[in-house]
């Protein structure tokens, strides 16, 4: 492979694009006869002749237009790699990746994704679900601009640029198979002999709830566990057993589901919008959280 500098070749595809050593030379910014220099240089490390030239006119050899059709290719990549680079740091492209639980995202996130996808439609925006814990990591790694999640949880201690965006209790959802526990006060002891359903150890809400018994000393053991606060919603619904969910996760619809009313305090938590404590953040990671 020839060890030839990239600028030799720019200095050929503007000349050939325009067939005029002075246009190239406005182009590039720089004297004519470096222009003509150039072109000589590259010429005998080529060791072919790759313009012909009189006092009026410059024409492409057939060895000029046979190296135009693999430059110029190559020139259109370089320019578009540059003008994504240039997007990726304003509002008219590039990509923004967040890290958001599944159940956050289906029952908190989605009108906002749809907002800011219609305002900037160019961005693309990437979702990444993973466990609670992990997502600390990848905003340190920089696979991820921004989280969107339970705090305190995440492994999220000393992180800097944490926005609230709301505050919200973890609740007790149950259908009306277990109607008995219906409008009178239910306490921690009491719900022990019923089947809980709640997240994985790795998630914040899980944590929460092993954290809440354990302040009151009594075990707890889960009867199911699964990723998805959204899920365990819907097997409450069916009757497997008494869901501990973000109240946010609560849908809409609430039919044939009530809350239990907790004799002890379930602890106040908070929705939060983390970036790259490294700055700068990306325009629009910046953007989107603005927007919560």
């Amino acid at each position: 492979m020839m060890d030839i500098n990239y600028e030799l070749y720019k200095v050929f595809f503007h000349v050939a694009n325009s067939l005029s050593f002075s246009k190239a030379s406005k182009q590039l910014f720089i004297s004519q006869s470096a222009v003509s220099q150039s072109i000589k240089v590259l010429e005998k490390k080529l060791n072919h002749p790759l313009f012909t030239r009189n006092t009026k006119q410059v024409h492409l050899t057939p060895e000029g237009e046979l190296l135009l059709k693999h430059i110029e290719p190559a020139m259109n990549l370089i320019r578009q790699g540059e003008s994504r680079l240039l997007e990726a740091h304003s509002l008219e492209g590039g990509q923004l990746r967040i890290g958001i639980s599944e159940s956050a995202c289906r029952y908190f996130l989605l009108p906002y994704l749809k907002k800011f996808h219609q305002g900037h439609p160019k961005i693309h925006v990437k979702i990444i679900s993973q466990h609670s814990l992990d997502y600390a990591k990848l905003l340190d790694l920089g696979e991820i601009d921004l989280y969107i999640g339970n705090y305190p949880g995440a492994g999220l201690p000393g992180q800097q640029n944490i926005q609230v965006i709301r505050e919200f209790f973890d609740v007790f959802v149950a259908s009306e198979e277990y109607s008995q526990l219906k409008g009178r006060k239910v306490g921690l002891e009491e719900l022990l002999s019923y089947p809980i359903l709640t997240t994985g150890r790795k998630s914040a809400s899980s944590d929460s709830l092993h954290n809440l018994f354990c302040r009151h000393q009594l075990d707890f053991v889960p009867e199911i566990e699964l990723s998805d606060s959204g899920l365990l919603v819907d097997l409450a619904r069916a009757g497997l057993g008494i869901a501990f969910v973000p109240e946010y996760c609560m849908p809409e619809d609430a039919k044939n589901l009530f809350l239990l009313d907790l004799a002890e305090q379930t602890p106040v938590r908070k929705l939060v919008a983390v970036c790259r404590h490294q700055p700068p953040i990306p325009p629009a990671a910046k953007a989107f959280r603005e927007m919560l």
